[in-house]
């Protein structure tokens, strides 16, 4: 039996009850995978703050330098709004990402057909969207210096290096590759230099995929493509601050961000698997939010992290087992549909998955 060690961070807000869903989910197919997932939880964000005095105490980093993954719930509390910026809770999201450098950001944004009445845009345009959004996650606007602020005037720097870009562009070329081979890359080369170096550097890259279609787009109208056709995308690469923005875009196209699913790699087994979205602290305790995003996390979890791609298709099915069905929280709801809670959720989820599972290893 492969045991694999998970560091489980809750978060803030919805964080524990979203990731005790995907928890449940993956430990339902535990036995049918011949696998034993040992789970260390830690503080991260406002909960490091209240045990630790940081967001980002040093047990906690230590945990996840040593674990096989890092499944993460959200960070912030309203609480924390007006504390220094450095000890806000967000600082821990972003340090640990750092610290482990998680340079690579995946986002699936993927429309389930029973939730295309969820969208603000119209059935057809958003029918059959599978788009794999590449976002560079240490450097940018969010890690540049300088970087002040003062009374009447503050700034930021857009800085990235050629390595930088470099590795990132080799991450989205090679999941081009086992997708459509279509690479569109995003920037803003008119403009900015930061943005005519990704431009040059991601050609030079390119070079050695020549299978690859490879495209640029401008940022302003990469967003404006987004809702207007954006089946046009497969694969979007993007730097830290515009891959952010256009990200959460384009999973309004699926109806809600608690849809939308979420890797960071660094090199070697270095990954963290979080949701999209943030952690709603008005909705903490309620039973009440959607945990797809976080269960479809654990299922990139199983994929990316320990290669088990099988029991991470079966989690996808059964999320659309379950839409099937017509049971839906109360963001993705339609008149009709049978509204539940988080936990009633995760569990409907969970049943299907080991359904889709038991079904798969059948003998014929």
């Amino acid at each position: 039996m492969t045991e694999y060690k998970i560091a489980v961070l809750p978060g803030d807000g919805i964080g524990p009850e979203i990731v005790e869903q995907g928890i449940k989910v993956i430990k339902a197919l535990e036995v049918h995978l011949n696998v034993r997932f040992e789970l260390q939880y830690a503080h991260i964000g406002g909960a490091g703050l209240e045990n630790s005095g940081v967001p980002l105490p040093d047990e906690t980093l230590q945990l996840a330098m040593a674990s096989d993954a890092v499944y993460l719930g959200a960070v912030g509390d309203y609480k924390w709004d007006n504390i220094e910026p450095e000890r806000r809770p967000e600082q821990g999201l972003l340090q640990i990402r750092k610290a482990m450098e998680l340079f690579a950001n995946l986002r699936p944004v993927k429309a389930y057909r029973p939730l295309l009445h969820a969208s603000t845009l119209k059935p057809e345009i958003v029918d059959g969207i599978d788009i794999m959004v590449v976002r560079e996650l240490t450097g940018g606007l969010y890690f540049g210096k300088p970087r002040a602020r003062e009374a009447d005037r503050a700034y930021d720097t857009m800085l990235y290096t050629r390595p930088e870009i470099e590795r990132i562009a080799h991450v989205a070329f090679q999941l081009a590759q086992k997708r459509s081979k279509k690479l569109c890359s995003v920037d803003k080369a008119n403009v900015l230099s930061s943005s005519q170096l990704w431009r040059d550097t991601v050609e030079d890259v390119a070079k050695q995929y020549t299978d690859v279609e490879l495209s640029h787009m401008y940022v302003d109208n990469a967003s404006m493509q987004l809702i207007r056709n954006p089946k046009q995308f497969d694969v979007m690469l993007t730097e830290n601050t515009f891959g952010d923005i256009l990200s959460d875009e384009a999973s309004m196209l699926t109806g809600s961000l608690g849809m939308l699913a979420s890797a960071s790699l660094g090199e070697g087994k270095r990954a963290l698997y979080e949701p999209s979205h943030g952690s709603a602290p008005k909705y903490a305790g309620q039973d009440k939010v959607n945990p797809i995003a976080t269960i479809m996390s654990a299922a990139m979890m199983l994929d990316y992290s320990f290669n088990l791609p099988q029991a991470a298709r079966w989690i996808d099915e059964a999320v659309l087992d379950t839409l099937n069905d017509g049971f839906r929280t109360y963001d993705i709801a339609e008149p009709g549909s049978q509204i539940i809670g988080t936990s009633q959720m995760g569990d409907e989820i969970a049943k299907r998955a080991v359904q889709r599972c038991q079904t798969a290893t059948q003998p014929v």
